[in-house]
């Protein structure tokens, strides 16, 4: 039978090796004679501060003992949250993930612990220590994957937002697990639940999808709003939840996604319909600062989505006050004038439109794209590295078609590089498409890159999979 070792014959061998009494330990380690006699006899349990203090006086790695810790006092023993609880916040503010793992794996066998490990989660996920409050939320979802409740919701629902990522078959594989909890979700969750499914889903270009969300959205939205305004309801409402935006917003934002989705399908005057319903907002009842800040938004994003959809049907008339308006856009926003050259690209690339003066004009922007910063919110972590991709790729397409060969490659190489890392194959597949039909005016410096890159991509991919890459 294996023997476990244990803190407290570590801590008697290391006083017998430095030849320390245990008051000289104690000095050392801020702890009274009384407690170090007591770890060392084995009649005392220790707290994670304890050992804290005694690794740092063994000069010793921070959270060298935590596993022994799992094996001592929490494996095979009663759990004592009042013992396991600062234990487990140590190890997340570590980042010794399989500590929790083994922690949470072995105390979540029962559904009384359930409701703590979740408020422990929330705590962590506010504090932005996501990967460990992801494994408290798998845990919880585990135990009470049979149980129906708001809070197994709530736990996918966190498990999807961390979750999310660079990674867009990952980003597919968490929506889809977590789209049949929403109905699970209070009301006012369901809609930011909705919304961020959408824009998941719109960066993966699932616009079946995205108007399956918007849709939905914009039913419970009207719903919530209509509760929200009858008079006799108002008092019982004060303490109720609120959604991250105003209500009346996930009605407007429905229609701008349903006015995306006719865009990418090429229902243009379908897609202005939309935006003119959601440049329209005399309706909503509201008249605070917050209410008109969403209002001028949408009033702006319309004016904009107008000129694009215009374009984008061939009426280039529109380039010129275009142009104007992305001009205007706050500098501070630079993931809108992303969004808005890109649209220039396609439609300068499908009409055969010279845009050289509009790409001199935002030089300084286009070559910030690269560098735009992350963000919590899910449009920009999602649909906004997918655009940059995808104008990188338009813009190799623009300058290699007009025999602009050294900046065609250089952005081929830019939409490869972000394709390969968000795993967006569909526009991976068009950049190899766009190199096989220039590679004759490649330099051998460009042609070493894209080779480089492929096999990269193709070890990556083998590595993934598991794909045997010999013959036996």
């Amino acid at each position: 039978m294996k023997v476990t070792p244990t803190i407290r014959a570590e801590l008697e061998q290391y006083l017998k090796q430095e030849g320390l009494s245990m008051m000289e330990f104690g000095h050392i380690a801020g702890m009274n004679r009384g407690i170090v006699s007591s770890i060392v006899s084995g009649n005392k349990s220790m707290s994670v501060n304890q050992i804290d203090r005694i690794t740092e006086a063994m000069g010793l790695p921070e959270g060298y003992f935590y596993d022994l810790f799992i094996e001592n006092y929490i494996i095979d023993t009663p759990p004592n949250m009042r013992r396991i609880e600062p234990f487990l916040y140590r190890c997340a503010e570590l980042d010794k993930l399989d500590a929790i793992r083994r922690v949470v794996g072995t105390i979540m066998d029962n559904l009384l612990y359930s409701p703590k490990l979740f408020d422990m989660a929330e705590v962590l996920l506010a504090q932005g220590r996501h990967d460990a409050a992801l494994l408290f939320y798998e845990g919880v979802a585990e135990t009470e994957k049979y149980q129906h409740s708001e809070r197994l919701a709530i736990c996918q629902y966190r498990m999807f937002t961390i979750q999310v990522g660079d990674d867009q078959s990952r980003n597919l594989k968490a929506a889809t697990l977590f789209e049949p909890y929403i109905e699970r979700l209070d009301e006012m969750d369901q809609l930011d639940a909705l919304k961020d499914l959408a824009n998941v889903y719109r960066s993966l270009r699932k616009w079946d999808k995205v108007e399956e969300m918007a849709r939905q959205m914009r039913g419970k939205a009207k719903v919530q709003y209509s509760i929200k305004h009858q008079q006799k309801n108002r008092k019982n409402r004060e303490h109720e939840k609120e959604t991250r935006n105003p209500l009346f917003g996930y009605i407007a934002y429905a229609d701008l996604l349903c006015a995306s989705v006719c865009e990418a399908q090429g229902d243009y005057q379908q897609a202005l319909l939309y935006t003119y319903a959601y440049a329209n907002l005399d309706w909503v009842k509201e008249t605070d600062e917050d209410t008109q800040h969403w209002v001028n938004l949408f009033s702006q994003w319309a004016e904009g989505n107008t000129y694009v959809n215009k374009l984008l049907s061939g009426d280039v008339s529109v380039l010129p006050d275009y142009v104007e308006y992305i001009a205007a856009t706050s500098t501070a926003n630079e993931n809108e004038k992303l969004s808005k050259l890109l649209n220039v690209m396609i439609a300068a690339n499908r009409y055969e439109i010279d845009v050289d003066d509009v790409l001199s004009r935002f030089e300084t922007n286009i070559n910030s794209f690269a560098q735009l910063p992350t963000s919590s919110d899910i449009y920009t972590q999602q649909v906004i590295p997918d655009y940059f991709a995808w104008f990188a790729y338009e813009m190799a397409h623009y300058y290699l078609h007009r025999v602009k060969y050294s900046d065609g490659f250089k952005y081929l190489m830019y939409a490869m590089a972000k394709s390969h890392i968000i795993t967006n194959e569909t526009n991976f597949i068009n950049c190899i498409g766009l190199f096989m039909r220039f590679q004759v005016h490649a330099t051998p410096e460009i042609k070493t890159e894209f080779s480089n890159l492929i096999e990269k991509v193709w070890l990556s991919n083998v590595e993934k999979n598991g794909i045997v890459n010999r013959c036996e």
